[in-house]
Formats: structure tokens, sequence, C-alpha cells
């Protein structure tokens, strides 16, 4: 049976799945952001909805997790500084481990930094179960991130900015020009000898 939920974080509580292996649920999650997701250029604004389509399946380490995930990106051209918006369609798969249990069933306590050993360390690389929960975060970040250009662009034809008057280079005239004064006159312009300036046509130096 497919599940509609709508989230405001990424932590999904899993109860309704039964633990024997084999056994599936599906659900469709709108996650609502809290803060902008993405990169610095371009991102999901704050307030924005990613869809995802999950399903979840029971194994024996714990829970398997397949997705479709869907949200649009914001930014604008580091070119011409118009907006832009991407679409971000990607699919993920992860297995979230039950918490290590001692040989009574109980949960391990966590052990101090110092007490962790190498397989600690491989443990806590992996994603974990938090009793119930499944925390969606660190993966769906991590396939919206990778989906992203670090400099976004409207087109790859875009011209930019013309740098003198800011114009948008689409949009000008193809003759668009401007003026240009030698730096060596430069500091002339303007000057005014005997009552002549440089625009004037009979002046001389």
């Amino acid at each position: 049976m497919l599940m509609t939920k709508i989230l405001d974080s990424f932590k999904l509580n899993t109860y309704e799945l039964p633990r024997r292996s084999g056994e599936m649920k599906e659900y469709e999650l709108d996650i609502v952001v809290k803060e902008k997701f993405g990169v610095e250029l371009i991102s999901v604004p704050s307030g924005e909805v990613i869809e995802v389509d999950a399903r979840l399946e029971s194994v024996t380490e714990g829970v398997l997790l397949s997705a479709d995930v869907y949200a649009v990106a914001q930014g604008e051209c580091i070119r011409c500084l118009d907006p832009v918006e991407i679409v971000i369609e990607r699919k993920i798969q992860e297995l979230y481990n039950y918490e290590p249990t001692n040989e009574r069933g109980k949960k391990k306590r966590k052990s101090s930094t110092e007490d962790l050993t190498s397989e600690d360390l491989d443990v806590a690389d992996e994603f974990m179960m938090e009793g119930d929960i499944l925390d969606l975060e660190t993966p769906i970040r991590d396939a919206i991130v990778l989906s992203l250009p670090s400099n976004p662009v409207c087109s790859q034809d875009c011209l930019g900015l013309c740098p003198e008057c800011g114009g948008k280079w689409a949009d000008l005239p193809e003759d668009h020009a401007h003026e240009v004064i030698d730096a060596r006159w430069a500091s002339l312009d303007g000057l005014k000898l005997e009552g002549s300036t440089l625009e004037d046509p009979d002046f001389k130096i």
C-alpha cells in the first residue's frame, strides 16, 4: 500500500514496516526544506518541497531504501545574472543498518572516541537506524549537490554582459560598441587651455 506523508524534516518513522526480511512499504514523501539545499550559486530554496518516492525493504542487516528524488533548484547565471532553474531527478539506494546490540539483545552503549576500534570506525561511516527512524538528509543532499553545476549558466552559448554598460550581449545590436579613449590621453580629457578643450576642433597641443 502506497502511503503519502508530508514531512517537516528528513526523519522518516518506519514503525509500519515489519522487520521480517522481504517485507516492503512504499511512501510518497513531500519534504519541506527549512534551509537552502545545494551549493553556493544554485540550490533548492528554503520553503520549497523535495519530492521523494521511496520504497523500504526489510533485509537481514537493516532497511534498504530505494528512492526517486525530484526537486527544482534555483540560482542565477554567472555570465548574465538571469534566473536559472534546474530540474533534479535522481535515484538513490542506501542500506540503513539496525543499531548494534550486545549478546543480550540490548543496544550497545556508545563508546568514547578513545575507545573506538577500526571496526567501530567502519560502522560509523555507514547509515544507521535510530530505533525506527531513517534520517534521509545525507543521501538526498548528496544526490542533489552532485546534480548541480558549481557555475550555473542559462545556456552554454550565453555571452554574458557588456563590461562597459552592463547590457546583456544577447539583447544588444551586433554593432554595439563604446568609444575607447587612449589611456595616455585620458588625463587630458576636458582639460582647458586658453578657453579650449580637447573636444574643441581648433584645439592644438
